[in-house]
């Protein structure tokens, strides 16, 4: 495998969540055409993996197998420095392994993510020299495999109400583990396990626990609804002797291990669910060019159009932001490591700086997933709910997407507050620019036209971002003078989220887009892209108007509420594109090619 460094140091970086504020330029922007030579090797090597793997991903009894695989390739330890066994590839270069990865299905997607993000990130972030050197070398070769173990019964979002207990033993050498886990990814064949437990009860700590250590016993693997092929059970511990020195990171600082190596998490888990929806698309472009009905093939028809391009669109919007949001974790991590910066310290802070995205991508990535894969389902017809078709495994499959590493709702709430906290901490200014809206709102509308290029996309973005201070700055506002408290209203929450994830993704399409129209040698007719980009603005700009009208009027009234409401019309305003005959240009696109081929 090539070894690949980030070299290329830039010196204006998006900081996390300043998009809301801050315009990106286009020639900024890496997108997933910039791939290179030794990144379309490592790109195929894990295509081969995946054809030669067949069926296997998808069943239980191959899981160890498939590992070992991946760990003789290098998939193990591309994240990891070469002082702990490692390859160490870019940002980007991993991302595109990952992407491939989750082409492969939920069952090894799973188990392989939970191996190498949430089961070894802990280590190379808060381990000590001699845990890392200990414990990363044999999870990069895959001879041991990892699993992590945060969830209880009684604590699944709310992490920190976890009752798995660590109390010191009196020789001050060990602490006993009493307690149990559920929904541990893994757990059937992991041979060491990230464990969070309270120490004393009351401090919330990290450990690394090994599966020979006696007091460890299983629950039987969970009947799942999907990813059948992956590990799941419960963890049982009863005075387990961990050493102390497996203690991760400070006492009592657990939770800055948990929510960190989740960030990395999500943004993989966002790149894999990319990877599945392409795969579902083919699937479904395969299908509907075969099937006929009516003497002709579905594809042919108005409905099934609609439903390829749409699948197209949202998976081409989300396939823009990963490789965005790549690249601004490999530029801040080559910034901090040519400060001096730890490589391990520098990969834990560009993943805490962009927590806003990595949930962004979260979100959106699970939820285009479950899109695809239910109209694949329905371009299938009575076949789609038959076991013996893709349809209905990747149905199932993708469903988990939207809980694990979060929920979609608490990583909702999760990207607000963030964005709230860095404008309190001075790390983002929203004041400014959240003032500078209101005083365009006393203002005379500008009825200048705009002309050339995206100038209409750019502008219609710049309003959009407007909406979002508008309505967040005036929340804020009220919370101040005691009108309101933000905690307690999820709803305007989920509203103001909304529209952070529209903008960031309609942003990330327009900046490829705009990438595309000045390369000469490209897939595709300019057309199609801009088709994708003019349907997904007309759509966006209705669901932020939805959003925005519905979070305003969840606190505001009287002439307030109209000034508001004038500014939602006044910033909304982008001219719908004929989304028909663009639809039909992207299905036809696919339906000639007979796969995804953006």
């Amino acid at each position: 495998m090539v070894i690949m460094e980030d070299t290329l140091i830039k010196s204006d970086v998006l900081k996390g969540g300043e998009f809301i504020v801050k315009e990106s330029a286009a020639e900024d922007t890496f997108i997933p055409e910039d791939i290179n030579e030794d990144q379309k090797m490592v790109r195929q090597m894990v295509k081969d993996f995946a054809k030669e793997s067949g069926d296997k991903p998808h069943k239980l009894d191959y899981q160890v197998e498939l590992m070992n695989k991946a760990g003789e390739l290098g998939l193990l330890g591309c994240h990891i420095p070469e002082a702990y066994g490692g390859m160490p590839l870019d940002t980007n270069t991993n991302t595109f392994i990952s992407e491939e990865l989750g082409a492969m299905g939920g069952g090894f997607a799973t188990t392989i993510a939970a191996h190498t993000g949430i089961g070894m990130l802990p280590i190379l972030y808060f381990g000590t020299e001699e845990l890392k050197t200990k414990y990363l070398p044999k999870l990069a070769s895959g001879e041991w495999k990892a699993a992590y173990c945060l969830t209880e019964p009684g604590s699944g979002s709310d992490a920190l109400a976890a009752k798995t207990r660590a109390d010191l033993t009196p020789d001050g050498k060990h602490y006993l583990i009493n307690g149990q886990k559920m929904w541990i990814t893994n757990a059937g064949f992991a041979d060491m396990f990230i464990v969070f437990a309270q120490i004393d009860g009351d401090k919330f700590t990290g450990f690394i626990v090994e599966r020979n250590m006696p007091g460890i016993t299983f629950g039987a693997e969970e009947h799942k609804m999907g990813i059948k092929g992956s590990s799941t059970r419960q963890v049982f511990f009863e005075n387990v002797k961990v050493p102390v020195e497996n203690v991760l990171g400070e006492i009592g600082k657990g939770h800055l291990i948990a929510f960190n190596a989740l960030n990395i998490g999500r943004f993989k888990l966002g790149v894999m669910c990319m990877g599945g929806a392409k795969k579902a698309i083919d699937v479904a472009v395969n299908y509907a060019n075969e099937r006929k009905q009516f003497n002709q093939p579905i594809a042919n028809f108005g409905a099934i159009k609609y439903k390829l391009a749409e699948q197209a669109i949202r998976t081409f919007a989300l396939d823009s932001l990963c490789y965005r949001i790549s690249d601004l974790l490999q530029d801040k991590k080559a910034a901090l490591i040519e400060k001096g910066v730890a490589f391990s310290d520098a990969t834990l802070e560009a993943a805490e700086e962009y927590a806003i995205e990595c949930a962004i991508i979260k979100v959106y990535g699970s939820e285009v997933t479950d899109y695809v894969v239910d109209e694949l389902v329905q371009i299938h017809g009575g076949n789609g709910f038959s076991e013996e078709y893709h349809a209905a495994r990747a149905y199932r499959d993708a469903r988990i997407n939207r809980i694990y590493e979060g929920t979609n709702e608490i990583n909702r709430l999760l990207m607000v507050s963030q964005l709230l906290k860095r404008a309190m901490k001075g790390k983002i200014d929203m004041v400014g620019p959240a003032w500078a809206v209101q005083k365009e709102l006393a203002s005379m509308p500008s009825f200048e036209t705009v002309e050339g290029g995206y100038a209409e996309e750019r502008k219609a973005l710049k309003d959009f971002k407007k909406i979002i201070l508008m309505a967040a700055g005036a929340a804020v506002k009220m919370q101040m003078e005691g009108q309101l408290d933000i905690k307690e209203e999820q709803e305007i929450v989920m509203n103001i989220a909304d529209m952070m994830i529209d903008v960031f993704v309609a942003e990330s399409l327009l900046l490829r887009v705009e990438r595309l129209s000045e390369m000469p040698a490209k897939s595709h007719s300019q057309d199609i892209y801009d088709a994708m980009l003019k349907v997904y603005f007309t759509d966006a700009s209705s669901r932020i108007t939805k959003s925005a009208t519905d979070a305003l009027v969840s606190f505001a009234e009287g002439d307030l509420l109209k000034t508001f409401l004038m500014g939602v019309k006044r910033f909304s305003k982008y001219t719908p594109t004929n989304v028909k005959v663009a639809r039909r240009l992207i299905a036809d696109t696919m339906i000639e090619s007979n796969e995804y081929c953006f």
